[in-house]
């Protein structure tokens, strides 16, 4: 028996959920800007506990005005995705303050090969072949960018980026774990945004502090802004959407910080790096279309 036009309509919703990761694509872009600028002052500590408080802080006042509850019984799981979400945050802003943008965030982005090896393991699913070809044609964009641009001077910084992207991955890999048990996305939030800034914060005691100026008050919340959109709308795209479609998807980013890259410092990329471009463009496109008929067949 043929679906209804409804129920067609309906077996494609569930791909929505993985357009979010767009939203959060420009908003970590604008954000590892904003920390490229703001490390001209302030050290990675520094960055990232007034991007981790100004989430806190707004996320908190969403949970008050709405009268939420933050107790849960999945306490251990959020502590646990917390902790590799500041692991990863340090060692990524690190990267931003050491290496180009795009390299950094490129770096940081590995996270869905690394996804796609930790899925099986930890959430029993069984990714479709035509994604993890969408993902090695991403893979091979990523190491189109990195190649002329990752010297002696700096492999140090380039391997805490792409530490940064094995602890993504695990993150991420709890936030959908979080989401099969129905978590909100707020909850996941806040608890990552708590133990950032306690985390940073502790970090600052042995670390420099910087005086802050009205000029550097916009920067610094134009980061936490930036950042804590990003983060609701990744952990929603994550919870709600295919794994390796928003996996995918996050290749954007790459796209908008190289972008950003030219407007704000006269970057000029090469003939490589925007085929390196195109090529993480395409996995994502792949990645999307492939993941709606396996969804159809599901119904």
């Amino acid at each position: 028996m043929r679906p209804s036009s409804s129920q067609r309509s309906q077996s494609r919703l569930p791909n929505l959920g993985s357009l979010w990761m767009l939203v959060a694509a420009l908003g970590f872009a604008i954000m590892g800007a904003l920390v490229k600028i703001g490390a001209q002052k302030f050290s990675a500590a520094e960055l990232v506990f007034y991007r981790s408080l100004f989430g806190l802080v707004s996320i908190w006042l969403f949970i008050l005005m709405q009268k939420l509850p933050l107790a849960t019984p999945y306490l251990g799981k959020h502590m646990t995705r917390a902790l590799m979400g500041f692991a990863a945050l340090v060692l990524f802003f690190y990267a931003i303050a050491h290496l180009p943008l795009a390299t950094a965030i490129t770096l940081n982005y590995t996270s869905p090969l690394f996804l796609a090896v930790l899925m099986p393991l930890f959430l029993h699913e069984k990714p479709r072949k035509i994604l993890l070809m969408a993902l090695a044609i991403g893979f091979i964009g990523v190491s189109l960018l990195l190649k002329p641009t990752i010297d002696q001077d700096s492999w140090f910084a380039g391997l805490m980026g792409l530490l940064s992207g094995v602890g993504a991955a695990l993150a991420y890999v709890h936030v959908k774990q979080l989401g099969q048990v129905n978590e909100p996305d707020w909850r996941t939030v806040f608890y990552f945004t708590l133990v950032s800034t306690i985390g940073a914060g502790l970090w600052m005691l042995f670390d420099s502090f910087q005086k802050i100026t009205w000029q550097d008050l916009l920067i610094l919340c134009g980061l936490g802004l930036s950042a804590t959109i990003a983060q609701l709308a990744m952990t929603r795209a994550y919870r709600t959407g295919d794994t390796l479609v928003v996996a995918s998807l996050a290749y954007v980013t790459i796209l908008l910080a190289s972008l950003l890259g030219i407007f704000l410092w006269g970057e000029h990329l090469s003939a490589d790096a925007w085929l390196a471009i195109g090529l993480i463009i395409l996995s994502g496109m792949i990645s999307i279309r492939s993941a709606q008929p396996a969804q159809e067949d599901r119904q």
